[in-house]
């Protein structure tokens, strides 16, 4: 069995001994950034379809005929997503995690109308109000989700957070568990590699694995 293939098979293992007795359903995004499509396709052929991308140009070279034949692949752009690339983002991309501003939601909104396509999207939210962080303040977030979902009819299926390095996440994850139900979303995307099982723990139905899977980069 390939590497690649053996550690996520451990991962999801670890998942399911954590959602054993609650049905949690886990989607792996097997990160897959800076990899080439060599390195991802025993991933593929095993029959995993969630797959992680953040830059956009990358995304298109790799997944573009892929997707083409494998119409089961689902592609989450996991990275901030800059307004001019939004036309290219919506063709390819299945899942956004990184909604943060008026401007983006509404550029989502026309370039969907133009292709008649609607994608899943998650709203990042600034989860500690750090400044060089991206997100939505905790405080705007009732009114910028209703904006998006109300007005735009975006597709909001849930949160999305990046804990602060240095801190503890679990309190973190509590809180976004919290906004998310204020909400009432029914998905959360948070956890990486190394605290995906405490992002599980407290709702997490997305987790974000690129290095337990792949290795390191270089």
């Amino acid at each position: 069995m390939h590497k690649i293939v053996s550690n996520f098979i451990s991962i999801q293992d670890k998942i399911k001994s954590e959602t054993k007795n609650n049905n949690q359903n886990i989607d792996i995004i097997a990160v897959s950034k800076t990899f080439s499509i060599e390195q991802i396709n025993p991933l593929i052929d095993y029959g995993h379809n969630h797959f992680g991308e953040n830059k956009v140009q990358e995304a298109i070279t790799k997944w573009k005929a892929i997707k083409e034949f494998n119409h089961n692949i689902k592609l989450h752009l996991i990275g901030k997503l800059q307004s001019n690339k939004v036309k290219f983002v919506i063709p390819i991309f299945d899942y956004i995690h990184s909604l943060d501003n008026i401007k983006l939601a509404n550029k989502i909104f026309n370039e969907e109308k133009k292709i008649n396509k609607k994608v899943k999207i998650f709203i990042q939210v600034n989860i500690d109000n750090e400044i060089q962080k991206n997100g939505i303040k905790k405080e705007d977030l009732l009114d910028f989700y209703n904006y998006c979902s109300k007005e735009l009819n975006l597709d909001i299926i849930g949160l999305m957070c990046i804990p602060p390095n240095n801190q503890n996440s679990n309190d973190h994850f509590k809180e976004m568990k919290d906004l998310n139900s204020k909400i009432k979303l029914r998905h959360l995307s948070m956890g990486m590699s190394n605290d995906y099982l405490n992002a599980i723990q407290n709702g997490a139905t997305f987790v974000r694995i690129g290095s337990k899977i792949f290795g390191s980069r270089d």
